[in-house]
C-alpha cells in the first residue's frame, strides 16, 4: 500500500511531539501513548451496523469510551494488526473496564463490505465489536469530521479506498466527540493502559 501524508489539520492540532496550538487539550507526555487534541465534534451522520440498524456514532456510541477505526475486512496487513491489538487490549481490561468501552469498525469499502460480510470478520475478534458500513460518501463525511481525511487515499477496485499505513489511526470517542487518537503501531499494553487512563478521568 502506498503510505499516506498524515493528515494536515491533525498536525496543526499538536499530534506530533512538541507541537501545540492554542486552545488545544494536552496532558504530559509520559500520561497517555495516544495523543490528545481539541474535541472535534462527529458528524450526525447515519450509517448501518451490521444488524441492518441506523447508527449514529455521535449519538449510539454512548458508551464512556468507544474505540473507533476505519479499514475494510480485505486489507491483507495493516487493519488486522490493529483489530488484533485492539481485541488483546480488552483482554488486559477487568469485567467492569470492558463494559464500558466499545469499538467500532467503519468499512472504507462499502461495495464489498457488508452488513453480513461485517459481522463475519469481526466475530473472529470479538463478537461485541460493532460494524458500519453506508454510501461511501456518508463514510467520508464521518471520517472528515474526525480529521481523517480517507478521499485522500488509494482507489479500491470497487470505488472504495485503502487508507494505507500513516492514516490507519484508532480514534477515542466520547460524548459525540474524537479527543484521542492512537497510531497503528500502538501495542495491546498501551492501548489497555491508556483505556485505564481515560476512564479514571471520565
Amino acid at each position: 500500500m502506498k503510505h499516506l501524508v498524515l493528515p494536515l489539520l491533525l498536525v496543526l492540532a499538536g499530534l506530533l511531539a512538541g507541537c501545540g496550538a492554542p486552545g488545544t487539550s494536552q496532558k504530559p507526555a509520559s500520561a497517555l501513548t495516544g495523543q490528545e487534541h481539541t474535541p472535534y465534534q462527529l458528524s450526525d451522520t447515519s450509517l448501518t451496523d451490521t444488524d441492518g440498524e441506523p447508527f449514529e456514532l455521535a449519538t449510539d456510541a454512548d458508551k464512556p469510551l468507544t474505540l473507533v477505526f476505519y479499514g475494510y475486512t480485505q486489507c491483507p496487513d495493516e487493519c488486522p494488526l490493529v483489530m488484533s491489538s485492539l481485541t488483546a487490549a480488552l483482554t488486559r481490561l477487568d469485567e467492569d473496564e470492558r463494559k464500558k468501552v466499545d469499538v467500532v469498525f467503519v468499512t472504507t469499502d462499502p461495495a464489498r463490505d457488508t452488513e453480513q460480510v461485517l459481522e463475519k470478520y469481526l466475530d473472529r475478534y470479538d463478537e461485541d465489536f460493532i460494524g458500519l458500513t453506508g454510501d461511501l460518501k456518508d463514510i467520508v463525511e464521518l471520517a472528515e469530521s474526525m480529521r481523517l481525511y480517507i478521499g485522500e487515499a488509494d482507489r479500491l477496485p470497487s470505488g472504495g479506498y485503502d487508507l494505507g499505513v500513516h492514516d490507519t489511526h484508532v480514534s477515542a470517542v466520547s460524548r459525540g466527540q474524537a479527543r484521542v487518537v492512537w497510531s497503528m503501531n500502538t501495542s495491546p499494553k498501551q492501548f489497555a493502559d491508556d483505556i485505564h487512563h481515560l476512564l479514571e478521568e471520565d
